[in-house]
């Protein structure tokens, strides 16, 4: 399993219908269209898919709707990790029952572990599961960073195979795990230095060109590569116009995929912000529908 945790990787987002429930129906249709518009895998219940406002129940039943419409031979990463270990520890088995082929595991966040904390965490969750776990470091989320020597001590739990690295200034290899990008723009730089990839956002948008720089990158075309990233850097830009996922979810909507919906305290994005997306849409070819 650890060799699939490569390519791009579609942090999913979660469609709700009109009265605020999980759409299920609309996270299978949603799960499909990524798996033949590039993406190699998905996470599910991750920040893009808002696990913070997902209860226990509705992620592992997201997860479930999306195993039984993609079929058992589609990669897919589940998010278990929160601010409490036992929590994080009960999600993650819930997680493997339910058909994940691994787990995310973020940094706890608000609680500000330090770092033998943070490592006691890790290995908690990873007992509890044979499955892979990948580590995610996303501090501007959670406040507290992993550095790379914490990343690399970490590497020595048995089934922890790879991280998610969002802080791109300490984007670099790690002995023992595979580095894949946490932030869209660095998913070039993440091959460059020998990462397996990226869980990435504006996959949803832009799947087939992201896949095109991961296979222009291993045929030795890295010229081929670096045009394509540069090309889609509207679309980068304006996924960070304001708090992911805003402005992924108006696009969606903008382009007929999914409802803008979200959960408080997310809201939709302001006139200015909209129009922000809506010009990087067509920017990069893409049909605004809506």
């Amino acid at each position: 399993m650890a060799s699939r945790l490569s390519g791009v990787l579609t942090a999913m987002a979660t469609p709700f219908d009109a009265s605020g429930d999980v759409d299920y129906e609309a996270a299978a249709r949603l799960a499909v269209h990524l798996l033949e518009n590039g993406s190699d895998g998905l996470v599910v219940a991750g920040t893009t898919g808002e696990a913070a406002t997902l209860n226990d129940e509705e992620q592992i039943d997201l997860l479930r709707a999306v195993r039984a419409e993609v079929g058992s031979e589609a990669l897919l990463i589940c998010g278990s990790g929160t601010n409490d270990t036992r929590h994080s520890v009960a999600l993650t088995m819930a997680a493997d029952d339910a058909g994940a082929d691994a787990m995310l595991v973020v940094t706890p966040y608000y609680n500000k572990p330090n770092p033998a904390g943070i490592r006691a965490h890790v290995e908690a969750v990873a007992a509890a599961t044979a499955k892979p776990i990948v580590i995610y470091n996303i501090p501007s989320r959670t406040v507290v960073n992993m550095p790379p020597e914490l990343l690399a001590e970490l590497a020595g739990i048995a089934n922890v195979v790879a991280v998610k690295q969002a802080n791109d200034a300490e984007l670099q290899a790690i002995a023992g795990l595979d580095i894949l990008a946490g932030n869209d723009g660095v998913l070039l730089r993440a091959l460059e230095i020998g990462g397996t990839g990226g869980i990435t956002v504006a996959s949803h948008l832009v799947g087939p060109q992201m896949a095109a720089i991961r296979d222009r990158f291993e045929a030795g075309d890295l010229d081929g590569a670096r045009e394509i990233d540069a090309s889609l850097q509207p679309i980068y830009d304006a996924l960070g116009v304001t708090t992911n996922p805003m402005p992924l979810k108006a696009a969606l909507e903008m382009l007929g995929i999914c409802s803008e919906r979200m959960r408080l305290p997310m809201v939709p994005l302001d006139q200015g912000q909209r129009e922000v997306v809506r010009s990087a849409l067509e920017a990069v070819g893409l049909e605004v529908v809506a």
